[in-house]
């Protein structure tokens, strides 16, 4: 079997060209869309202090060499989330971010080591906000690629309806048949025990070292997230706190957090927040997260106090992330992002 061509072949480059130039005409609506509502462009720097302090994200490592031949390590950022909200504190109201992030161990048909990211932020704004903003954008985008419907594996999702709005809870009861709440305590903490009892009377394998963080994240993957965004997108909302260590908790019930994901045709496509800005909570949650990765991966990540300083300033505000990349894919009809990529990285 021969190895397929780069994409810098010229059949194959004009073979992709249709849908990277459709690519440029989402990212320019988007632009414009952003310019209506009076965002401001921002440009995150890419080096930082921390990439972030969530267990299982995975960054690249850099350094800079000063004149004198000094050296501090820095990395490349999984999200411009720190930079952006240093920027709030500083006296921004509404803003997003349009460029390149970096993950490392992730590559596949949805995962792509560098990919683009568009991220924004409301300053004094709900986070349901935001979710007007999703469904916006996805029939924004539909509607700039003249598809009627976006595809995947096949599953079809309309983009010009309005999404359902479905809980972390309300999900795991009618999909895995577990009460979720139940194992999670008023002030956040979970009962392991209870959740591995749910899952072996679901039926579902554990293991025992299993923590119940992993035993969730086995329940959402194997029985919840198939069904999302099937007809219709999803807002998956209200995670557990335990699963949203940037999050504020919720008014409505303090076992859940302002959180919520938007799936497309079993695609995630965006990550919302009410965003946490008490710096000492938000400190204890990254700990907690650095002593899992510690755990898992055996490493963990400094935690950025420049950013930690800043958040003690930083206004009430929500913000949301999206995979630029996949919902290019969506709305194109491609099967794996690096069709929608203009210079994909070079590996397997």
């Amino acid at each position: 079997m021969t190895n397929p061509s780069p994409w810098w072949t010229p059949h194959v480059h004009a073979d992709r060209r249709p849908r990277l130039m459709l690519r440029n005409g989402i990212a320019a609506a988007l632009r414009d869309w952003f310019s209506r509502r009076d965002f401001v462009e921002v440009e995150a720097a890419a080096l930082q202090v921390s990439p972030g302090n969530e267990t299982h994200l995975s960054a690249f490592a850099s350094e800079v060499i000063g004149p004198d031949g000094s050296r501090q390590p820095l990395y490349l950022h999984t999200s411009p989330e720190f930079a952006c909200k240093k920027l709030l504190a500083a006296g921004e109201q509404r803003i997003f971010s349009f460029g390149p992030v970096y993950r490392n161990r992730e590559r596949g048909p949805l995962h792509h080591p560098e990919f683009t990211m568009l991220e924004w932020y409301r300053v004094g704004e709900t986070y349901e906000s935001l979710m007007l903003d999703c469904a916006a954008m996805l029939a924004l985008a539909a509607e700039r690629a003249g598809a009627k419907r976006f595809s995947f594996r096949n599953r079809d999702c309309d983009p010009f309806a309005e999404p359902e709005r479905l809980t972390v809870a309300d999900a795991f009861t009618r999909y895995a048949g577990i009460d979720l709440l139940s194992t999670v305590a008023d002030d956040g903490g979970t009962d392991r025990e209870a959740l591995y009892a749910a899952l072996t009377k679901a039926g579902l394998r554990t293991a025992p070292d299993d923590s119940w963080a992993d035993l969730f994240s086995r329940v959402m993957v194997e029985k919840v997230e198939p069904f999302f965004g099937q007809g219709l997108a999803t807002i998956l909302c209200e995670y557990p706190v335990a699963e949203a260590a940037l999050a504020r908790p919720s008014a409505r019930d303090p076992r859940v957090a302002e959180r919520f994901e938007l799936y497309c045709c079993g695609v995630e496509l965006a990550n919302g927040f009410g965003e946490l800005t008490d710096a000492a909570e938000q400190r204890r949650r990254f700990t907690l997260e650095m002593d899992e990765k510690q755990r898992i991966y055996g490493e963990r990540y400094p935690l950025d106090e420049d950013f930690l300083a800043a958040l003690a300033i930083m206004p009430q505000a929500s913000g949301i992330a999206l995979g630029f990349d996949r919902l290019v894919m969506l709305a194109t009809g491609s099967q794996k992002i690096e069709d929608v990529i203009w210079t994909p990285v070079a590996g397997s």
